[in-house]
């Protein structure tokens, strides 16, 4: 391929609508361009990366016994009906009717179409297990599409779905998936961690995500210091450490106390002269069915995540000024457990408080001697709160330690979730009817290739790992009125292009300074110039794009030293 061949149009200026490092260089690089909010063209040096992304992907998922297979993006109502996910799915779900006014989505997901394909074909355990996986685009309507392809609203997706007969079996399949995604994130020359996460609207029991970790990363990730230790968590699943009992300690009196104009955490401890620690703060949520009272530490913060599994809850939101005056009779910051008629969930080291001071339902007035059970009951005891970098490791104690990453790629168990509510049923040795057993994994590949480049790049562009290149080498001639200089690059793309290695040919008539900008900033690996100079002695200027290192190489050895350059990259 030559440039002067290649739709790769660069910008020198950064799009004022990208927002992100991967946004603003997948522009300027002439990678995409956007078409309307959340919606992209892939331009073709996109393509090649996309292809690559997606190679590595069905080799891994081959290599693991997964079949592809291709479903519609048109998903019937129905079918999302019968799972019941129709009216929880949200807002997110593009909702479409047809001619005949029937109903329909485009597909965020593929449980249903799956599990009714199979549900159709499978009859016996004699026709299981089953991987079975597809790479195609997915639809989101994203409140805010933002970032670029980090939060799009159509989007490639790589969804494999695991059949089998029982739990035992989805356990293999499970760890099969988690070692192909290892490997497939690995082979993209990708630094990622595998975290605890939550299930969300896909339901399940374990699940973990694979995290990009980049400072730019939207996500919060929590991991143990102890390198023996391999727990890591986002951190909305983060388990808090076991909680220890606290010191023996008298209940006293319980005692009402003014607080004129203190209603903050930070507020009441420094009039009451103690510690955010002894504070329980009290919060109300509305959820579809109730209001509820939330007990946290004065010094801890909800999970909402945590709070809405515990309560089984499709909606979760924080009370209004409303609601709070209705349900405590006081403003917002003096609202307490003592005498609510709510039900009351509280974290476990509220539990355990003794003494504690919280609200007293009256406008700048507070409870002292606070004590649970004693003072008012509790409906549910569970870990409610976000746990912080610093905080001891759920399994071995030592100090959690914070990351930023970026979601990539997500493996769930689903167990029986769909198969009941779609009637996928086998029959088994005995002829007993039983619910196959499935697991769903998905990679987000327009996501992944944006986690690159926010993992990979410098002030002068991206920094592509070779695996996933657009081209691993760009031949750059000095000047192209030269002959002498353009027949040389000529052989050497040639004899690069017959080695195997994938080289592009800057052939433009532009400036060598030009060039060189282009190159660094669309990212190839490695970038092999040949000037009037290096070419009297029989030699080629060779540049490693990561490490700016330059080498002169013998023109009759740059095939086998660029390969040995390119397995290292």
């Amino acid at each position: 391929m030559r440039t002067t061949e290649l739709l790769a149009p660069t910008l020198r200026e950064v799009p004022a609508e990208a927002e992100v490092v991967s946004h603003q260089l997948l522009m300027r690089a002439g990678f995409i361009r956007r078409e309307t909010a959340g919606f992209y063209n892939y331009l073709p040096l996109a393509m090649r990366v996309l292809k690559k992304i997606n190679q590595i992907i069905r080799e891994e998922m081959d290599r693991q016994g997964g079949q592809e297979l291709l479903m519609p993006i048109v998903q019937p109502a129905e079918l999302w009906q019968e799972s019941g996910r129709w009216d929880v799915y949200g807002p997110e779900l593009f909702r479409i009717k047809d001619r005949h006014n029937r109903d329909f989505a485009l597909g965020p997901t593929h449980e249903e179409i799956i599990t009714a394909l199979v549900r159709g074909e499978v009859s016996s355990y004699k026709q299981l297990p089953l991987l079975l996986y597809q790479i195609a685009n997915k639809f989101r309507d994203e409140r805010r599409p933002r970032f670029g392809l980090m939060r799009s609203r159509e989007f490639i997706m790589k969804d494999l779905y695991s059949f089998d007969r029982d739990y035992e079996g989805l356990q293999v399949s499970y760890e099969k998936m988690r070692e192909a995604y290892t490997q497939v994130f690995r082979r993209c020359g990708l630094r990622f961690r595998p975290v605890e996460a939550d299930s969300g609207a896909i339901g399940g029991s374990d699940t973990q995500e694979f995290m990009v970790l980049a400072d730019s990363g939207e996500a919060t990730v929590l991991f143990c210091e102890n390198e023996a230790c391999d727990y890591a968590a986002n951190v909305e699943k983060a388990a808090s450490a076991p909680v220890t009992a606290a010191p023996v300690e008298e209940q006293k009196p319980l005692a009402e106390v003014p607080t004129p104009g203190a209603h903050t955490v930070e507020e009441v401890a420094a009039f009451l002269n103690v510690a955010p620690q002894r504070i329980v703060k009290t919060l109300l949520y509305e959820t579809e069915k109730e209001v509820v009272a939330v007990l946290v530490r004065g010094d801890r913060e909800v999970n909402e995540v945590k709070l809405a599994n515990a309560l089984g809850c499709l909606q979760l939101n924080l009370a209004g000024p409303d609601t709070v005056s209705s349900v405590t009779g006081a403003r917002v910051g003096f609202a307490g457990p003592v005498g609510l008629k709510v039900k009351i969930l509280v974290d476990r080291e509220v539990a355990v408080i003794v003494n504690a001071v919280t609200g007293a339902n009256k406008d700048d007035m507070h409870l002292v001697n606070v004590n649970p059970g004693r003072d008012f009951s509790i409906d549910i005891v569970d870990d409610l709160r976000m746990v912080r970098a610093g905080e001891p490791c759920p399994r071995c104690g030592k100090a959690l330690v914070e990351a930023k990453g970026i979601e990539v790629g997500q493996i769930f168990k689903l167990g029986d979730k769909y198969s009941k509510a779609l009637g996928a049923l086998y029959l088994d040795e005995s002829g007993q009817s039983r619910p196959v057993i499935m697991g769903c994994y998905g990679i987000g590949v327009t996501r992944t290739m944006a986690a690159a480049i926010e993992q990979n790049n410098d002030k002068d562009g991206i920094i592509w790992p070779a695996a996933i290149a657009p081209f691993q080498v760009i031949v750059v001639p000095v000047s192209a009125k030269d002959a002498t200089q353009m027949d040389a690059a000529e052989d050497v793309y040639n004899r690069l292009v017959a080695a195997g290695i994938e080289a592009l040919l800057d052939d433009r008539p532009d400036r060598a300074g030009v060039k060189f900008k282009d190159a660094d900033l669309i990212g190839y690996p490695l970038r092999i110039t040949i000037g009037a100079r290096a070419l009297a002695n029989g030699q080629a200027e060779v540049r490693v794009r990561r490490t700016g290192e330059v080498m002169m190489l013998a023109m009759d050895e740059l095939e086998s030293r660029i390969a040995e350059l390119l397995g290292g990259l």
